[in-house]
């Protein structure tokens, strides 16, 4: 028996999914109500504005994405870690349509409230701490090689993630992800 998922989690999801494809600018309650089977009304009872809606579906996807980093292996050597984080990222494109909602939301950033700059600026901080430490464990032991210093390696990369996520959303292809990966596989 399936069962359905609460209307407010079905506003998030199709808010988050929506923002993915289109941008903060790109999606309004109209769609959702249509999506959803609800009137605009019921979306304004849960998230009375849309900047109320998309400060929760960053602080979701925040969390979504930092459990998903929580199961890569600690013990694993930090090649393994940053070919899982990209993997992971990777999923997050789908079929090359969608873009990493917090990349997404950053290209928007200039028409963004500020609780919600704050908190996608937020999720690359989250992101590039963790990536910091791998590359930081890597360099010690040897398994990464980078001139840069780890939090800079780290930034480089959630960068270069970010800016592979465009370029496969613009050629429909998650090649580029790869080519990321193969570019700091710098291991002995």
């Amino acid at each position: 028996m399936e069962t359905t998922k609460p209307v407010r989690e079905q506003i998030l999801d199709h808010a988050i999914t929506l923002m993915m494809l289109r941008g903060y600018n790109g999606f309004s309650y109209r769609d959702l109500s249509e999506l959803v089977g609800v009137k605009t009304s019921s979306i304004h009872y849960y998230f009375p504005s849309k900047d109320d809606l998309v400060l929760e579906a960053v602080h979701a996807y925040t969390q979504e994405v930092q459990r998903a980093v929580r199961t890569i292996d600690v013990a694993l050597p930090a090649e393994a870690k940053l070919a899982k984080f990209a993997k992971m990222f990777g999923r997050t494109l789908g079929d090359g349509d969608h873009i990493c909602l917090c990349g997404m939301l950053a290209s928007d950033i200039e028409t963004l409230p500020e609780p919600v700059r704050v908190a996608v600026q937020g999720f690359f901080r989250a992101n590039e701490a963790w990536l910091t430490d791998v590359f930081a464990e890597g360099m010690r032991d040897g398994t990464l090689a980078s001139s840069a210093k780890p939090d800079q390696a780290a930034r480089a990369f959630f960068a270069a993630l970010q800016g592979a996520g465009l370029a496969s959303r613009l050629f429909r292809t998650k090649s580029r992800l790869a080519e990321v990966q193969a570019s700091f596989k710098l291991s002995k």
